[in-house]
Parts: structure tokens; sequence; C-alpha cells
């Protein structure tokens, strides 16, 4: 099994993951997030909302999930958003055309449909299932449509991103930040692609989490109040020139923003927010790299586009957020499309007199000629030009339909006049995060199958083993024997000293779906009573704790290594004489000895202070 496979078994056996629809034989595209997923994958989402929301200030959001026709005509989802789709004529199975010729030539996802045909056919390419022939590739509209309402009802979508809902909202946000730019706005939520073949787990779903910022900036001043916290960060970056060379770089944000590989200083900033993010829930630096769009693959109407991609051991490369200056294309294609005027009024610091090209419809003279239409024909002509203007006879286009208009139903002049301020369309900068992929990524980066020998050996354990067994002083051992028996006692010893290998997921503590686990050495009353009050206490911290007193301790401390535990309490037969416990520590399988009282807080800095562990108690079994 390579690591994608193990870490799906692990992931399927302890509660992370399970296939959408089992009971039923399943449907591609689709996951449940079990009890530990469902965790995990909220505490991502928390520190997202903890540092785009809390630490930046953007206020969260929420919008549906099902949007009218009208919404994605705008953004050009009806019309463009598509991948091509290839099927074969002998099983009848669908594939990314672009895919299937990826390994045959460069810059596949660039060629339209006609060109992959022509690719497969010239090269031979045949279904990677049956080995059949492909028919010939066509766009495949990736938006799932419903109809809203009984009967016909209203065309709809379910969202393919969460972002549109912001753009619509504009208006609305820009008065509750006072029309002061800039401004940003964030949602977490479900979204929807009705994806050609997803085969490559959570990395490519049907329906999928993102995390939205959309950063409303005045474009003629794209820098960053705070650019200076992430200044001298170093990032690496996979830029234009560098893919030419195939050698990513290594370079501060200033550097990169000064010399122009990246475009401004909002830009860089929030690349470097983003690298900050990742880490932070455990994604490995040494396999993260941010790459910078081509100009074949950048949308037109951006300035620049940034991909976070992360290393796997399976996929490669994985693109998990893309952070792009997109200019004020949405704010442009919403106004065109529900003609309503999207902008936020900028004042100066003085007045000023300007110059500027007047145009006064006569809307007494256009009322009756145009009637219901007077307002669009007035809007139209306030578009045209002077030496348009001009003619006598003047002809506007109204949904469509070209309108004669005369020259004397309309003045215009040039005035100068004194303004106190501008109407400013903001551009847009935006990182969009795939929550789906990023946990992944957790998953992966924190995935590890370790000698036990050896990591005891590193971590300074007594003996040549970890040695787990050790923690039990005499007392507690002779408290076992009496209870259960020498077969018992060597059960309880024997779990770590003679594994060879260990599961491990090492996260991030911050992110763990577990954080602390309480063990009674047995199931004895009197040492299952102090341990769940030492549940009790953690829990009021706030701690995520999972109390567990079936099979032996060192079953117990292996369960907890696979399903990443920071740290295991153990309570035994010493605790009550010396009200003492041992705290383990997944990462180095060091112990030390603590007091009961007082442990909420010692554990609460160990997991969130980065207390340094050999400080929070006596060195027990190293």
């Amino acid at each position: 099994m390579d690591k994608y496979e193990k870490v799906f078994e692990l992931a399927k056996r302890r509660g992370f993951l399970w296939n959408s629809f089992e009971l039923y034989g399943g449907s591609r595209g689709f996951y449940d997030y079990g009890p530990l997923g469902s965790t995990l994958k909220r505490r991502i989402e928390q520190i997202w909302r903890e540092f785009y929301v809390i630490q930046e200030g953007h206020m969260e959001i929420e919008c549906p999930t099902i949007g009218i026709e009208d919404v994605f005509v705008a953004s050009g989802h009806v019309g463009g958003f598509s991948d091509p789709l290839c099927e074969c004529k002998k099983c009848g199975e669908a594939f990314r055309a672009d895919h299937l010729v990826e390994n045959v030539m460069d810059a596949a996802g660039t060629l339209s449909a006609e060109q992959l045909t022509e690719v497969i056919k010239e090269k031979g390419i045949t279904c990677p299932e049956c080995g059949g022939e492909l028919n010939d590739a066509y766009e495949f509209n990736l938006m799932f449509k419903t109809t809203i309402g009984p009967g016909t009802g209203r065309q709809g979508y379910l969202r393919p991103e969460t972002a549109q809902g912001m753009f619509v909202d504009f208006q609305r946000l820009s008065r509750f930040y006072r029309d002061k730019l800039p401004f940003g706005a964030v949602q977490i939520g479900k979204s929807y692609r009705n994806e050609i073949a997803p085969r490559q787990g959570v990395i490519r779903l049907r329906e999928f989490t993102q995390a939205e910022c959309e950063l409303f900036v005045d474009p003629r001043n794209k820098k960053h109040s705070n650019f200076e916290r992430f200044a001298e960060k170093e990032l690496v970056l996979y830029s234009q020139a560098a893919q030419q060379t195939g050698e990513p770089i290594r370079m501060t944000v200033r550097e990169a923003v000064e010399t122009g590989v990246i475009a401004h200083e909002v830009l860089g900033y929030n690349i470097a927010l983003t690298n900050e993010f990742l880490t932070k829930v455990g994604i490995e630096p040494a396999k993260l790299r941010f790459r910078q769009h081509l100009k074949d693959e950048m949308a037109h109407y951006a300035i620049d586009c940034w991909d976070a991609e992360i290393e796997t051991d399976r996929f490669g490369w994985v693109e998990i957020v893309g952070i792009a200056d997109r200019t004020d294309y949405d704010l442009k294609a919403h106004a065109r499309v529900s003609k309503t005027d999207l902008y936020v009024y900028v004042e100066y610091d003085e007045p000023k007199m300007v110059t500027r090209f007047v145009v006064k419809p006569n809307m007494g003279k256009l009322g009756p000629l145009f009637k219901g239409k007077a307002k669009a024909v007035a809007d139209a002509l306030k578009q045209l030009s002077e030496e348009e203007l001009s003619k006598d006879q003047i002809t506007v286009t109204v949904d469509g339909e070209e309108l004669p208009v005369s020259s004397d139903v309309v003045d215009f002049a040039e005035e100068t006049v004194k303004v106190s301020g501008e109407n400013v369309i903001p551009h847009v900068i935006e990182p969009s995060y795939g929550i789906d992929r990023i946990f992944y990524g957790t998953m992966e980066h924190a995935f590890d199958e370790e000698n036990v020998a050896k990591k005891a050996a590193e971590s300074g354990l007594k003996g040549a083993e970890e040695a787990e067994g050790a923690e039990k002083t005499e007392g507690a051992e002779k408290a076992e024997k009496a209870e259960k028996g020498p077969e018992a006692t060597k059960d309880e010893t024997e779990g770590e000293g003679e594994e060879e290998t260990r599961l491990v997921m090492h996260f991030s503590s911050s992110v763990a779906p577990v954080q602390v686990a309480v063990l009674p050495l047995l199931t004895r009353k009197e040492l299952a009573d102090p341990a769940k009050e030492i549940v009790a206490k953690l829990r009021e911290k706030n701690l995520l704790v999972n109390y567990d007193d079936s099979g032996t301790i060192g079953r117990r401390y292996r369960r907890n290594d696979e399903i990443g535990t920071p740290y295991s309490v153990t309570v035994d037969y010493d605790t009550l004489q010396d009200g003492t416990v041992t705290i383990r520590d997944r990462d180095s399988m060091r112990q030390i000895r603590a007091p009961i009282s007082g442990i909420e807080n010692v554990l609460y800095e160990l997991i969130y202070r980065g207390r340094n562990f050999e400080s929070a108690g006596k060195p027990f079994n190293f």
C-alpha cells in the first residue's frame, strides 16, 4: 500500500472518513466525515475563522447554497463553467479529456475540446478502464441544476462556489462597513460541482466545503497597512520564471513584491497569511509551495494568481488554496446583469475642481417617446462619447434592441465643477480555501509509521524500548498482581515494548480531534472515579477529552497514537497514594509524573501555550 491507501485505511477504521451511501453501494465524489473526521474538520475551520474573522476583522456572512440563474449568468458559470468530457464507446465510462492527455503533453488544461479530441486520436489514447475507443470530447457544465418552487418554477443551481453570495451582497456589505475601503467578508460552507470523474478521495468531490474571503480594496492603493507583519517571511515561490527552470525559489515577501514577482502588498500579505494558516493546522512547510499561474492559464481579467500547493505521496503537487487579484470583474459583471451600480463613494482629502464631460438626457421628451424604456435609453445615452452624441441621429442599444434617438432630446457639454469625491469600483483580492483538501493534506502529513525501539532510543527512554509498562510503580505492580494475576500484568506491559512499529498521527495540538486521553490503569472504581474527575476538570477548560478504560494500557496508548491524541493521562495506584498521575507525550513517548491538582492548567498550557513538556512534571521513563 502507498501512503494514500494507508491513510484512508486508518481514516475509515478509526472514524475519520467513510464512503457515503455505503449501505447502497456508494457513489463517487461523496464522503461522510465520521466522529473524529468531523471534529478535525471543524477545528480546521475554527482556526480559519480565528485568522480571518478575529485577527483580520473580516466579518462572516452566510448565503443560500442554491442560487437563482441570473446570479450564475452574471458570474459566467452558466456559459463557461465546464470541463472537457470524453466517454468510452465500449464501457460508457466518463473521463476528463484533459486528464487523459496530460501524460503526453504539457498545458493540457488550456486546450479546447476539439483540440483534445485531435490529440487523443493522434496519440491513440484509449479508455483507461477497458481499452475501448473514446468518443469525441465535449464541454460538460459542472453545475447541478434545480428548479425553485413547484411546477416549472424558476431555474436555479447549487452554488459552485461561496464567493458569488458575497458579490451579490456587496451593497449591504459596503453600508455595513460605512463605505470605507478596504473591507472584507468571509464565508464557510458547502459548494457543489458535478465532477466528471472524481477518483481522488476527498481531493476531488462533488459536494465540498470552501472557506473564502473577498477583500474589497481601492484599485489605486494596494498597499497593506500591516505589511510589515510578514515582510521578512521567506516563502517557497514557484513563479512563472521559476517554472521555466523547474526549480522553485525562496524569497521574502518584501523582495517578491519589490521585484514584481508578486503583484502588490495586499496579495503578498494574503499569500503569507495563507502560509501561516496552513502550517498552523499541520501542513509540513517542506511540502508546501506557492505556484504562480502561467499567462495561458490565468483568467483574462486577473492581475495575478497564486496557488498554495502541497506535495502528496500519490498525486504529487495538489492545489489546496487559490489567492487571486480578480480586479473589478465580478462587481462589473453583476452590475451589468442586475442593472445596478456597484461602487463605493470615496471622499477626497480636499475637494477638487475637475472638468468633465456631462450628458443630460431630457426625460420630459424621452418619457413620451420611449415609455417604460425611457430610463434605460437615458442610461445608454450617458455612456456615449461626444462624437457619438454629435450625430443628427443617435443610436443606443437597450436589451439587445437598437433604438434611434433624436439629438434634440439630449444635451452635453464639458463643465468645471467642485467635487468632494468619486465613485470607485473596488478590486477584489480572493483567498479561496478547499477545506476538504486541507483536511486530507493534514492527515497525510501527520501520518507516520515509526519503529518503536528506534524511537525509544531517540527519546532517551529507559532501557532499549519505550517500556510504557515501567510507568507502574512497585505498588501498582503489586496491586495488579493481586487483582488479575501474573499473566494479566504481562499483558499490561508488553504492548509497547514488543511492537516493531506504531502508527501515529502527529496532529498539531490545535487541531487534534482528541487532545487528551484519560486512562485508568484498571477498571476498578477506585481508579475510575479520580479519572472521571480529571475528565470533568479538562472539559471545563474546553479541552477535547476521551475517557478510555478498555484493554491493556499499551493498546490504549496505541489507539490514541493512531488518532493523534497529543497527551495521555494515566491514573494508577500511586495516584491514590501521592495524588500524581502520568502524562505521556505522543510524539516522544516520554512520560512525566504531575499532581492532579492543577492538571487542567498544565495540559491547557501544553496544548495552547507551547509549554515545554519536560517542564510540566517530574521525568518518569527517561
